[in-house]
């Protein structure tokens, strides 16, 4: 349920960005989600689709990126996804410890569409 406030959120910095650059609509909108953000994307497309009615988002496409999540081994320093029930490192068999990444959550690019005529 909090994806709708953020979605709300997406779509009147979209409409800002748009206006900003004397843009006719917003093509596309690419995020950048990680899967520890607490953020689910479907639930963000679901919400978009319906707020966007009657903006200048309406028909925007959302691309969505999703960053799995790294763990930072404590003996060698390498970034590694984790495997299931496992803390090691692969490469020296190390603990793993958490990182920010797959924490992400940000509007990576918003594109519009000018129109030539202005």
């Amino acid at each position: 349920m909090h994806e709708l406030p953020i979605t709300e959120q997406i779509v009147r910095v979209a409409s800002q960005h748009c206006q900003d650059n004397n843009a006719s609509k917003v093509k596309k909108i690419n995020l950048v989600i990680g899967d520890n953000s607490g953020i689910v994307g479907s639930s963000v497309q679901m919400y978009f689709d319906v707020i966007t009615e009657g903006t200048c988002c309406e028909g925007a496409e959302l691309g969505i990126t999703r960053i799995k999540p790294k763990l930072r081994c404590k003996s060698c320093g390498c970034l590694f996804e984790r495997a299931l029930l496992s803390f090691s490192c692969p490469e020296c068999g190390g603990e793993g410890e958490p990182t920010d990444i797959g924490r992400e959550f940000y509007i990576d690019t918003i594109e519009v569409e000018v129109d030539e005529n202005d």
